[in-house]
């Protein structure tokens, strides 16, 4: 009867809430990199008051007023990541590169002849990708001093009723269907920790039972842990530019997003005697979702623009779906044991993203330079995960207004035309980090959901630009840019536990730095 009651309130409660929907999960879908046309990345993406680029739509789309003549750009880049994961001294390196379809768009002009008033207006159309996630990452080290994996899930399972975590063939009882605590159970059933009756209490299986009804725990030897992630974030534009009298610029953008994100991890841990763990995770997440984007463009003076924009959330509905393996071998049991997530496990949610303000100001010096600042300002605290017929996932909200505040982000960018035809450009963005010193300092639990214990804190990501311009014609012209981006990173295992305050299993982190370079080709033709 028990079974039965609690598989009832866990169908109602939390069935499309037991995976994929923490607060890291919910950063990592709702940031953006710099990406857009050659001249907008070369110029640090700083286009905000500038504007005259297609990319625009994708921050204040007022920009697009100021074109004075239709125009088709389409974008190729080569992207190349590398990392490397310091472990307590062990280094580890993964690298990948890969071309991509950056973006094609097309703006169409439609003048009035009239001098004052609306003297012109946009429509433009574009396909742009904001994010790549593609990179590889490893990490190795010699983990005498740390706690394993194993310990952390017997410390996760406190509180969990044996009886409910357990899976027994033939048992119409499933508990993946009941337990919100996914790797809880799946650890527990794989062998990599055991309940102690006598002790009330759960304990890692990597051991030898002692006198007092414990465990004294095996040497850990070494551990190492394999990610690859795959996919990016795309977005589909339609906007219009309204231009007043050459001295007010508006414009509005709607706005469709796809999130495709691929996942696969392997970690392991060795133990004396030829003990050891294995846990294989694979997730694949699918998005799509839709926002507007409104700003204007003032222009008091024909050498100085200002800018403000703003970029509504993106409201999502979100499918994830995932599968995963847990292996151990340790003399506890004296056998090999495994465990399993449910075959072709899905879970369906919607997710809200952050709001952005854009600020910014523009110099037109004559017809050979141009300087241009962008500065903006997002509020993470206002992400939201909810289940799939929208009710609130409480626990994960809480945790994003706890831990997660506001960030700005700073894009500068200059351009000068050694010639009429030939233009230099340059430009850098630093973005800003939105997560409090809870999750910097590793002074809160970070409970990841699903089966994946291992995440990732943000310290800083920056970029450096630069890059060329060539007019063949006055109607076609070819740019290229040269992007540089370094993003360095906490990078965990898993979490550490806290009771009152109290330390109660530790987790080292490793330090993450990844550097991307990307080579973009953009060709664009004015009509």
């Amino acid at each position: 009867m028990k079974k039965i009651i609690l598989t009832i309130s866990a169908l109602v409660l939390v069935s499309s809430a037991v995976f994929s929907q923490g607060q890291l999960d919910a950063y990592k879908m709702a940031q953006t990199d710099l990406f857009g046309t050659a001249r907008y990345m070369s110029m640090g993406g700083a286009f905000g008051a500038l504007g005259g680029d297609i990319s625009v739509m994708n921050a204040n789309p007022a920009g697009l007023a100021i074109y004075r003549s239709s125009e088709f750009v389409t974008t190729l880049s080569l992207n190349s990541a590398s990392s490397e994961a310091n472990w307590e001294g062990t280094k580890a390196t993964g690298s990948r590169a890969r071309m991509y379809f950056d973006n094609i768009a097309y703006v169409s002009y439609f003048p009035t002849s009239n001098d004052e008033g609306i003297v012109g207006w946009n429509v433009g159309f574009s396909y742009n990708r904001l994010k790549n996630f593609n990179r590889s990452y490893s990490l190795r080290g010699n983990a005498n001093s740390l706690y394993s994996l194993s310990d952390y899930m017997a410390e996760r399972a406190y509180g969990l009723n044996v009886d409910d975590i357990k899976v027994v063939q033939g048992d119409s009882y499933n508990p993946y269907d009941n337990v919100n605590d996914w790797l809880s159970v799946l650890g527990y059933n794989a062998g990599y920790f055991e309940y102690f009756k006598d002790k009330g209490k759960y304990y890692s299986a990597f051991g030898e039972k002692d006198g007092n009804g414990g465990i004294n725990p095996y040497q850990l030897k070494g551990a190492q842990l394999d990610v690859n992630e795959r996919g990016g974030i795309d977005q589909y534009n339609i906007a219009f530019g309204l231009n007043i009298s050459n001295k007010l610029m508006l414009g509005a953008t709607i706005a469709i997003t796809d999130i495709s994100y691929h996942y696969t991890s392997y970690y392991a841990e060795d133990f004396e005697d030829s003990n050891y763990l294995e846990l294989e995770n694979w997730l694949n997440t699918e998005g799509t979702g839709y926002g507007f984007n409104m700003g204007a463009i003032v222009q008091p003076v024909d050498y100085f623009r200002l800018g403000v924009a703003y970029n509504s959330p993106t409201w999502y509905k979100m499918t994830d779906y995932y599968d995963a393996t847990a292996t151990a071998d340790s003399y506890f049991w004296n056998q090999k044991r495994s465990a399993q997530t449910p075959y072709k496990a899905y879970s369906e949610y919607e997710f809200r993203s952050q709001d952005r303000w854009i600020f910014s100001a523009a110099a037109i010096l004559g017809k050979t330079a141009l300087l241009s600042i962008d500065y903006e300002l997002a509020n993470y605290k206002r992400m939201k995960l909810y289940d799939n017929i929208g009710r609130e996932n409480q626990s994960s909200n809480t945790d994003i207004r706890d831990n997660f505040g506001n960030a700005g982000t700073l894009r500068v960018g200059a351009e000068v035309k050694v010639t009429p035809q030939f233009a230099v450009r340059a430009g850098a963005a630093w973005i800003g980090n939105p997560m409090k010193n809870t999750l910097k300092d590793a002074t809160v639990e970070v409970k990841t959901v699903g089966t994946i214990p291992n995440y990732t804190i943000e310290n800083s990501i920056s970029n450096y630009t630069i890059g060329l311009g060539y007019r063949f014609t006055p109607s076609l012209y070819l740019d290229l840019a040269c992007i540089l981006r370094s993003q360095k990173e906490d990078l965990y295992a898993f979490s550490k536990i806290f009771d009152d305050g109290k330390l109660i299993t530790d987790s080292k982190p490793a330090s993450l730095k990844t550097n991307t370079t990307r080579v973009a080709l953009t060709l664009g033709y004015k009509f």
